[in-house]
């Protein structure tokens, strides 16, 4: 089982503060260091200092960094076009030394596009597809080739489809409940499916049909990677849980729950019956990014029990 460390910097984040995570998470020997996409906090938070760019974000990481993977968790189609995204994500996997992973969503949080004057279009799950057609398409056009795209939404003429990224393919994260054409989706476009935030059986549902809609796509089952993404809230008392749940605005017992909460051998426990449904990698949120001690507690006591 894989873990990783996911982050939500529009909770209040500068740059300073996702390096700091990053480096811990590299040092602690945890496969990746990936952040959400938002440009405007949820909740009671004041999300200071403001935004943070995701792929600005990860350039910056991407030379400051050696071996942890580096990605979005997920990056909103309606904020970019497909075209320029192509080119920021191969720039940062070359910037890596190929160690970029994207994953790409629809959008969905529209107060944030008013605030920031982005529009947030109807149709917007026929616009992810058109642009994962886009970018992967234009990474495998061949070089000295050119890529062409005619869609309902974008149309790319004579593209030189360039630069190129290191990976060949760079790694395409999608996910979500719906119950066919997101499968469809990943199984056209992706190598990992992540479900955030789901329960084990919920999960193993939803997997069950991606491995169908793989099947008839002539895809292997064992192609894609299957992951989960959850709040974490791990303590070796109850006193240290009750804290670290504080912390983050949420409840011990919910977090129980929903979450992968607990003392370092529940937390085990949880993961265990995650890895049963078939869960290869899972994502930590990690929402207070100021508890180092968090990640070295998890490092240390639970990832080693894996």
């Amino acid at each position: 089982m894989e873990l990783r460390i996911f982050t939500e910097p529009q909770q209040g984040a500068d740059y300073t503060t996702l390096l700091r995570v990053a480096r811990t998470t590299e040092e602690l020997g945890f496969d990746g260091f990936f952040r959400s996409d938002h440009y405007l906090h949820m909740g009671s938070v004041d999300g200071l200092p403001g935004p943070t760019d995701a792929w600005i974000t990860l350039a910056g990481l991407a030379r400051e960094t050696s071996r942890i993977r580096l990605g979005t968790l997920v990056a909103a189609a309606t904020f970019r076009l497909p075209g320029p995204l192509a080119i920021q994500v191969a720039q940062v996997d070359q910037m890596s030394g190929g160690r970029v992973e994207l994953g790409l969503g629809t959008g969905w949080f529209a107060e944030e596009h008013t605030a920031y004057g982005i529009p947030f279009p109807d149709n917007k799950f026929d616009r992810l597809e058109e642009q994962l057609a886009v970018i992967t398409g234009l990474w495998e056009t061949a070089l000295g080739d050119t890529f062409d795209f005619t869609g309902k939404y974008y149309e790319l003429v004579r593209s030189p489809a360039l630069p190129k990224p290191v990976q060949q393919p760079v790694p395409v994260i999608v996910g979500g409940l719906g119950p066919t054409r997101t499968p469809r989706i990943a199984a056209q476009y992706a190598s990992e499916f992540n479900l955030p935030f789901v329960s084990p059986a919920d999960s193993a549902a939803q997997f069950d049909r991606v491995r169908a809609a793989l099947a008839a796509q002539g895809r292997p089952a064992d192609s894609m990677v299957y992951s989960n993404a959850l709040v974490a809230c791990v303590g070796t008392s109850e006193a240290e849980i009750a804290r670290r749940a504080a912390a983050i605005g949420r409840e011990v017992d919910e977090l129980r729950t929903n979450g992968l909460a607990g003392s370092p051998a529940e937390v085990v426990d949880k993961i265990g019956r995650y890895r049963e449904i078939g869960t290869q990698r899972i994502y930590l949120q990690i929402l207070d990014l100021a508890d180092l001690e968090h990640l070295a507690l998890i490092a240390n006591e639970v990832a080693t029990q894996l």
